[in-house]
């Protein structure tokens, strides 16, 4: 592609949406069609269902996906995650890191235009509303253009106030994905004054993608999300993008009626511009791999219509490498993109096992700080532990502790009648204990010692403690 645009790369200069004064440049995208965007359209609608009813599926009675960072507790497909399993949660973000490395290396930005959320709800949701209130791109620059009159006022506010009433809705779904869907709707059914914290939280976050969809827009795919920013440095002449077959399309001309263009040495570019006209971001395709384009693939319906029309092949822009098009291979995956699936599949194969290995009960005995030694009436040493049991399953235990290897010595719960905790399931719950010896069992400050934790006599798991007492 070298040589082809020696004079028109001024565009990478700066980014398409801004003019030379650093002034805003309002995108009018003309209304996409076709098989692609049907398709991208059937995936967005999938999607948006799976969002809106993911915080009332219930797996196991817990949701499908809950993130309460308040009460730190993380419930991803049904199974609970809690502090505890922060090397998981560290595994799983080093996995997910390296498939969005692998996915770009070998597909580019196709995220971004088929399962990006941002461009789901623009594309597919309120610029939907829209069309359907203010009309086609060029009606929408009439609309702008005019003086402000009842009919510019009436579809202006409708057209804002369904936005605004959206972005209440995707605010309180992704807040229910937080705290829950129960405590959303105490939050809903109460009186304002009882939850003005949560009220608030809401109108904020509400007012913040009223923003992004209606006035910051492209502007965060192009300005804001790094995820863009990285196709820099991880696209190559392999990566599979968004791209126009120059190759074919070179010499570009008008198209005249009986003209030969194959004697005039033309391409299949009739210069028709549609590619421009419905691209979102207000690039040009022509002028090659862009950071501002999200691989919608509106350009290449738009083009696939024009050549249909014209009696030429469909795909002049289509989904292909530069190397695709420059030198006619064929797709394969290069060594960094088989690299990168080793690496991917290594970190699954890990992180499954750790998840299918991770123990239903976690158990922490810290001495009591602050709390030394103590001398029982019958001359017995005692110490002072806090306990925390947390319960992974998705049943109720009844946990109750005991000394390893026939250890002598005494466990006495503290305000429990009996030497049993009850741990409802996916929950974690806190006691006090003491731990009595016989002064002669202790022969230094600190004693290790190992408390079996069992429930319906299985031991479910062993955890270490130290003893402070007399030399």
């Amino acid at each position: 592609m070298e040589g082809i645009y020696e004079d028109h790369e001024s565009f990478r200069d700066s980014i398409s949406t801004v003019d030379e004064k650093g002034k805003r440049v309002w995108v009018y995208p003309k209304k996409p069609a076709g098989k692609f965007y049907n398709k991208r359209l059937l995936v967005s609608i999938l999607l948006l269902a799976f969002l809106f009813s993911g915080p009332f599926i219930r797996i196991n009675g817990e949701p499908l996906l809950l993130l309460n960072v308040l009460e730190r507790k993380f419930v991803v497909f049904g199974q609970v995650f809690w502090p505890q399993d922060l090397h998981l949660a560290a595994i799983g973000l080093i996995t997910l890191a390296v498939f969005v490395i692998l996915f770009t290396v070998v597909f580019g930005r196709l995220f971004c235009g088929w399962v990006c959320p941002q461009t789901i709800f623009m594309e597919m949701v309120f610029r939907k509303i829209e069309y359907w209130i203010e009309g086609d791109w060029k009606a929408q620059q009439k609309l702008d253009k005019q003086e402000l009159n009842v009919q510019k006022f009436v579809k202006k506010g409708s057209k804002h106030l369904i936005f605004y009433g959206i972005s209440f809705l995707i605010a309180n779904t992704f807040l229910a994905y937080i705290i829950g869907t129960e405590e959303l709707w105490k939050i809903i059914t109460d009186p304002p004054s009882q939850h003005l914290t949560g009220l608030i939280a809401i109108l904020i976050f509400t007012t913040a993608f009223y923003i992004v969809f209606s006035r910051l827009r492209e502007q965060v795919c192009t300005t804001i999300c790094p995820y863009g920013r990285l196709q820099g440095v991880l696209l190559d002449r392999d990566s599979v993008v968004v791209a126009y077959d120059y190759e074919r399309g070179e010499k570009r001309g008008k198209l005249r009626k009986g003209e030969d263009r194959e004697a005039a040495k033309l391409g299949d570019c009739i210069e028709c511009h549609q590619c421009e006209y419905v691209c979102p971001t207000g690039i040009d395709i022509k002028n090659g791999t862009q950071l501002e384009c999200v691989n919608c693939t509106a350009c290449m319906d738009a083009c696939d219509s024009i050549m249909e029309k014209i009696g030429k092949p469909k795909g002049l822009i289509r989904y292909a490498s530069e190397n695709q098009i420059a030198k006619k291979q064929k797709f394969s995956l290069t060594t960094k993109g088989k690299a990168y699936s080793v690496v991917l599949l290594l970190l699954i194969g890990v992180l499954s096992s750790l998840i299918i290995t991770r123990s239903e009960v976690e158990t922490t005995i810290l001495r009591t700080p602050g709390v030394l030694y103590q001398k029982e009436d019958d001359g017995r040493i005692s110490n002072l532990y806090n306990i925390t049991i947390i319960n992974k399953s998705n049943q109720d235990l009844k946990v109750n502790l005991k000394f390893e290897d026939n250890f002598p010595g005494e466990i006495k719960m503290v305000g429990l009648d009996k030497n049993h905790i009850l741990v409802e399931k996916n929950s974690s719950t806190e006691s006090m204990m003491f731990l009595i010896l016989d002064k002669k069992q202790i022969t230094k400050m600190k004693t290790s010692l190992q408390i079996g934790v069992y429930s319906d006599k299985k031991l479910l798991e062993t955890v270490k403690t130290n003893f402070l007492g007399p030399l």
